[in-house]
């Protein structure tokens, strides 16, 4: 459940600056500690820079999971998931958000902010916080996502 979440990190462009601003409401009000990585305005930034620094904390297990919202969900979905031990998905129904923890272990939930609403989204949090790693066969699987060998 979300209260066994110590700490939640956070961040978006200014595409989803709305919809971050929404979850961090919603986390505020269930007294769940976050730490903002920005963006802190509408105003334009690009979205990897924000990513990078939160996929990083969580590639290095600062953090157990994090949030990423842009306009569409690909480009900090795609920019996290250059790190190692990072699996961020990009999630736009709750089945999808279910399975990618369920299935995949995600630790990265990546929203398009511009094509959920700010209720589908905190109810992807509430889902991605609160789903357990299935394991058995796809753990397995899991462990052949890894990204951190050079081809």
């Amino acid at each position: 459940m979300l209260d066994k979440i110590k700490r939640i990190c956070i961040g978006s462009d200014h595409a989803g600056f709305e919809t971050k601003q929404y979850i961090i409401n919603y986390l505020e009000s269930e007294g769940i500690a976050y730490d903002d990585f920005g963006c802190y305005s509408p105003d334009s930034v690009d979205y990897p820079d924000v990513a990078h620094k939160l996929a990083h904390k969580v590639s290095v297990g600062e953090y157990e999971k994090g949030i990423l919202v842009c306009g569409s969900g690909n480009g900090v979905c795609m920019t996290a998931n250059k790190y190692i031990n990072v699996r961020a998905a990009l999630v736009w129904s709750k089945e999808i958000c279910e399975l990618a923890r369920l299935h995949n272990d995600a630790n990265i939930l990546c929203i398009p902010g511009r094509f959920v609403s700010n209720d589908e989204a905190v109810d992807f949090v509430k889902i991605f916080f609160s789903t357990n790693f299935e394991g058995g066969r796809h753990e397995r699987r899991v462990e052949k996502i890894k990204n951190d060998f050079i081809k």
